[in-house]
Order: C-alpha cells, then sequence, then structure tokens
C-alpha cells in the first residue's frame, strides 16, 4: 500500500493543477527527447511521475528523494515499471557510485537546499565523463522579485548571474533555455516542423515584436563537461500545448464567478437602497416620536405644577376645615363677626 502524499507547495503531484502543472510537465517532456537509452538519475524525483516519463524511452531510471513517503509512493504507482526503481537519498551525499549514470535531471532542487556547491559536486561525481545534467532553478528577479511570490520551501534562490558561477566551475559547457508560462498563439505545420521561431509583442505596440522571451521565470540549463555533449543539443524551442485548455476554462469559471458577484452585488446594492429608504423613515418616525415626546413632557411638567397648586389649596381648605371643626372657633365666632360688622362701619363713614 503505497503513502499517501498530501500537496504542501513543497513538491508537485500530479493531481494539482494551476500553472505548476504545466511548469513542471513541460520540464520533463523537455528532458524526455534527450535521454533515449540513457541511464539517467532524476534527483528529487518527488511522487515519481516525471521519472516515470523518462522510463518510456531512456535505458535506466532511478528516481532518488530524501522523503522516504515519496519514495515508498513512487514505488507503490510504477511498480509494473521493470527499467525505472526507486530509492531515498540525499541530493548533497547520493548513494551511487562514481560515474554511475548518462545524465542527471533535478528539476527546482537547487533552491532548496542550502549547500548548493555541494550537490553540484555530487551531480558531477555520479555522473560520466561526457555525462549530461539538466536542472531548472527559478530566476530570483523575476519569480520573487518582479511577481512578489514568497515561497516559504525555497532556503536560496538565485539569478542568471549566480547559478551560471556554480554550475561553470563543475560543468564549462552549457546551453541555457528559459522558461515562462504566458498566452501564446503557436502556428504550426501539419507536417513536422524543422524549424522554430518565438518572439513577442505587447497589446500597446502590437506591431513591433522582439525575438524570444525577455523575462524567463525559470532557467533550465543543460551542462556537461563534454564540448561535444553540448554542441549535439540543438537550442531548440519547446512548447507544451494542453490538450484540455485548463487555462481557458479557469477564466471562463473566473468570469462567470465574476458575473455572478457583479449581478449579486446589484442585488445587494438593491436591497442596501430599500433598507437605506427604511432607515430615512424610520428617522423621520423617531424625530417625530421625540418630539411628541418633547411635548408630552412639557405638558407633564404642566400637569404637575397644576397638581401641586391643587394639592396646596386643597392643603389649606383642610387646614381650615380642621381649624373651624374646634370649639374655640365657635366661641370666639360671634366677635369675629361683630369685628367684621364694625370695620365695615367704619368704612362707611
Amino acid at each position: 500500500m503505497s503513502a499517501q502524499i498530501e500537496f504542501t507547495g513543497e513538491r508537485f503531484l500530479p493531481g494539482a493543477g494551476g500553472e505548476i502543472w504545466y511548469e513542471h510537465w513541460h520540464r520533463y517532456h523537455f528532458a524526455s527527447a534527450l535521454v533515449s537509452g540513457k541511464d539517467v538519475l532524476d534527483i528529487a524525483c518527488g511522487a515519481g511521475y516525471g521519472s516515470a516519463l523518462l522510463a518510456r524511452s531512456a535505458k535506466s531510471v532511478m528516481g532518488a528523494d530524501i522523503s522516504a513517503d515519496a519514495i515508498e509512493h513512487a514505488r507503490a504507482s510504477y511498480a509494473t515499471t521493470a527499467n525505472l526503481a526507486f530509492q531515498p537519498a540525499d541530493c548533497v551525499a547520493l548513494p551511487f557510485a562514481d560515474g554511475s549514470f548518462d545524465i542527471v535531471v533535478s528539476f527546482e532542487t537547487i533552491e532548496h537546499i542550502e549547500k548548493q556547491a555541494q550537490f553540484l559536486g555530487e551531480v558531477a561525481r555520479v555522473l560520466r565523463p561526457d555525462g549530461l545534467v539538466i536542472l531548472s532553478s527559478p530566476n530570483r528577479p523575476e519569480y520573487s522579485g518582479r511577481r512578489g511570490c514568497v515561497n516559504p520551501f525555497h532556503v536560496h534562490e538565485l539569478d542568471r548571474a549566480e547559478l551560471a558561477a556554480l554550475v561553470a566551475p563543475r560543468f564549462p559547457h552549457a546551453r541555457w533555455f528559459g522558461q515562462r508560462m504566458s498566452f501564446f498563439s503557436v502556428v504550426w505545420p501539419e507536417d513536422a516542423a524543422r524549424e522554430g521561431e518565438v518572439f513577442e509583442v505587447s497589446e500597446s505596440a502590437a506591431a513591433e515584436a522582439s525575438p524570444g522571451h525577455a523575462r524567463p521565470v525559470y532557467f533550465i540549463v543543460a551542462a556537461s563537461r563534454s564540448a561535444e555533449t553540448i554542441s549535439a543539443l540543438a537550442p531548440r524551442l519547446s512548447v507544451l500545448a494542453d490538450r484540455d485548455e485548463w487555462v481557458y476554462a479557469d477564466y471562463a469559471k473566473a468570469f462567470e464567478h465574476e458575473k455572478i458577484q457583479w449581478e449579486r452585488g446589484n442585488t445587494l446594492d438593491g436591497v442596501v437602497a430599500e433598507w437605506q429608504e427604511h432607515f430615512r423613515e424610520a428617522a423621520k418616525q423617531r424625530d417625530a416620536f421625540e418630539k411628541s415626546l418633547i411635548d408630552l413632557s412639557a405638558q407633564a411638567a404642566e400637569f404637575a405644577a397644576e397638581r401641586q397648586k391643587l394639592a396646596e389649596r386643597i392643603g389649606a381648605q383642610q387646614h381650615e376645615i380642621e381649624r373651624r371643626a374646634g370649639i374655640r372657633w365657635w366661641l370666639t365666632l360671634p366677635w369675629q363677626r361683630l369685628k367684621a360688622a364694625l370695620a365695615r362701619e367704619h368704612t362707611v363713614f
């Protein structure tokens, strides 16, 4: 039973989609044209899909990876391929004898390790004198500079000069290729192509074409200690075309999603406008209620003042009633009436 490998972004798995799918499969297809009848070592083989592709034309392929789970998965997945084997290995201490291989393939490996010079030294050791190494490496100014991509699994990315400085002392003869995902219009003959060209234009200056692709995101370097090996390697153009057109399908999904979001946004705008109108009406009602409350509060204050006056009058009358209820009041009543009459007469005269 093979170990299940979770896609974390550190190593590509065949089920992963997007740019990484194009990039990784293209590199192995590019290399597969160079390995016919050769003994090949695939360093950092991961799940083994690329090693299996190389094994279709190579004499033998050894896939090596530091991950025991990846090796177990690869062994189980490609157990029936007779000329393909897998072995756990540290790329800076390869467990293979000197001069064991004609070709060493190592894609997207060097940026993951600190001991990059030691890694290339091991590659040189296990290669035969006229052997060929095919490696790829992200071009730092484009990969993480212009694009702003930060890959947490990369230990040390290189620019072209830094990569060349590592490769040249061990492999003085090299042919360089650039790789980049882009939109292409491909024109091809129905017969096998004998020539090829690549040029790029911009939307703002479509009539002005420049040869090549000026900004590779990755470098692919084919290098050797043998000048003859490199001279036999044509500077060929390689284009991988997607039969299922995943990119267009993804863009169609994206546009459809954008349309749905736009329509949903319009609907939400209408709902928001409706609720804003409700809010304005509620605010008007609130203001009216607050005014009514102020008016009622004023009326309540007037009622309270009137009530206080009534209470005071009632209290005074109650006091008068209580006073008149006493016997002393009745005894002095005639005298009070006489005083009142005399006061009236005095007023008349």
